[in-house]
Parts: structure tokens; C-alpha cells; sequence
């Protein structure tokens, strides 16, 4: 039984810890939950990013026996796809509809991941310095103060961990991509997914990065291609992108 099974406050329905979110998002996300795990659904896209995602992560760290935390995990594609790596995952999210679904889907394949209904700000309280490798994919776009995230994920690595992430840029690109073409033309996406003020620059998460004592090492395009219903990484950033960074292996140790 995993530890969200046993504790009652990832079970309640009510998240534990934290105001850095907005319940517009929420409510918007959760309504997709029925259909997360659908690859001809409204997650498409998602779905044929999800090898890339964690093929770039491999890539810059070992998952087996790696201690790894999804954070943002929606209804657990990435979050599985590190479990069958390897990894002991935690996962959390604050759309209770998500995590049910994640719960479901975690009883049909028999893949151990550790979800809760829980803030990333509150576990990094109850679990500091504890993971190896933190994922945050798809996420910093929908919150109000996506910096503050940035600094707890890098509060619950340990010292010599990496911290993978993927936004998306503020480019007209992006904008003519991500929610023009995504959302109105080629409909892949359902309307209002995203909003465009609440794209970041890479200059703006590298900032985050280093206020929160983490190396940026990487930066990487990230390109859907619909027409094969493909990803792949790219040189170009000005769309999609994924993001490593290591916390120094001489950073204080929190948990201490």
C-alpha cells in the first residue's frame, strides 16, 4: 500500500498545503480527467511527448532506484513512465479529479507510484533534500507564482540532484503555435488550454533557477509534430522547451 493510500489528508479530496495555484486551472485540467489516459483524446499531444520528456531526463540522470517526484503529474503519464524506468515515484497534484484517475489507471497496470493530492510548497516541508530527480513538465504556465514552485522543487532535491522542466516560450511563435494553431485551427487542444501572458521566457526560469541555488544546464527545444503525431527535441527553444538543472553536490542540505 503506498503512503498516499495511508495517509487521509491525499485521500480526502482536499489539497494538502499551499495557495500557489489558481482553481480556474484546476477545474479545467480536472475536467479532462476521464479522457487523461486516452491517446486519441484531449491529451494527444501529451502523449506523444511523453517519450521525449522522459528520454531527456534519462538521458542526464539514473532512474533505477532513483528517488524521483512529479510534481504537477496530472493523471500520471510521466510519472508512470519513470516507475517503469526504474525510479520509486512520488507523484502530486492539486486536481483531485487528476489524482483519482492517476489512482485508477496506477490499479491496472500495477505500476507503484506514490500519488497525492498535496502542494508542492507543503511537501517540500515534510520531505526536504529527499529526491533524487524532480520533474516539472507542463505546469509553471497555469500557476500564479511559478518562481515559488521553482524554489521548492529545488528545496526537495538533494545536494548533486536535477530538477527537469518544460514550458513554454513568450514568442509570437508560441503564440501562433501553441495556441492558434494548437487551439483554434487544428484543434488539438481544447480552447483556452493556455493563456500567453503566462508563457516564460528562458531567461526568466534561468533567473528563477539560480535564485533558488540551482545550475542551469540545459536548455532544449521541444517540437510536436500532428502530422505524425511525433515529438522531438530541436535546437530552437522559441516554442516548447525542456530545461535541467543540478543543485551543486556542496549545497546545504536542508534535511540536516
Amino acid at each position: 500500500m503506498s503512503s498516499a493510500a495511508s495517509n487521509p489528508s491525499h485521500d480526502t479530496g482536499a489539497p494538502a498545503g499551499g495557495d500557489n495555484f489558481s482553481q480556474a486551472e484546476l477545474d479545467k485540467f480536472g475536467a479532462l480527467a476521464n479522457r487523461w489516459w486516452d491517446p486519441q483524446g484531449p491529451q494527444k499531444p501529451l502523449h506523444a511527448l511523453n517519450p521525449v520528456r522522459l528520454d531527456y531526463v534519462a538521458r542526464r540522470a539514473p532512474l533505477r532506484e532513483a528517488l524521483a517526484l512529479d510534481v504537477g503529474c496530472g493523471g500520471g503519464l510521466l510519472s508512470e513512465a519513470l516507475a517503469a524506468s526504474g525510479a520509486q515515484v512520488t507523484a502530486i497534484d492539486l486536481a483531485p479529479e487528476l489524482i483519482k484517475v492517476a489512482k485508477l489507471h496506477r490499479l491496472e497496470t500495477g505500476v507503484a507510484v506514490d500519488y497525492r493530492l498535496q502542494s508542492v510548497e507543503s511537501l517540500a516541508q515534510e520531505m526536504p533534500a529527499r529526491f533524487d530527480v524532480v520533474t516539472c513538465m507542463e505546469m509553471l504556465e497555469h500557476v500564479p507564482d511559478p518562481g515559488a514552485i521553482v524554489r521548492a522543487c529545488a528545496s526537495l532535491l538533494k545536494p548533486g540532484g536535477r530538477l527537469f522542466l518544460s514550458t513554454l516560450n513568450r514568442t509570437p511563435a508560441a503564440f501562433a503555435l501553441a495556441i492558434v494553431g494548437a487551439e483554434y485551427v487544428a484543434r488539438l487542444l481544447p480552447k483556452g488550454t493556455h493563456q500567453y501572458r503566462d508563457f516564460i521566457k528562458p531567461s526568466e526560469l534561468a533567473a528563477w533557477l539560480r535564485e533558488a541555488g540551482l545550475h542551469l544546464e540545459d536548455v532544449s527545444g521541444l517540437m510536436y509534430e500532428p502530422w505524425r503525431n511525433g515529438a522531438r527535441i530541436v535546437p530552437r527553444a522559441d516554442v516548447n522547451y525542456l530545461a535541467c538543472a543540478l543543485k551543486p553536490a556542496d549545497a546545504p542540505d536542508a534535511s540536516a
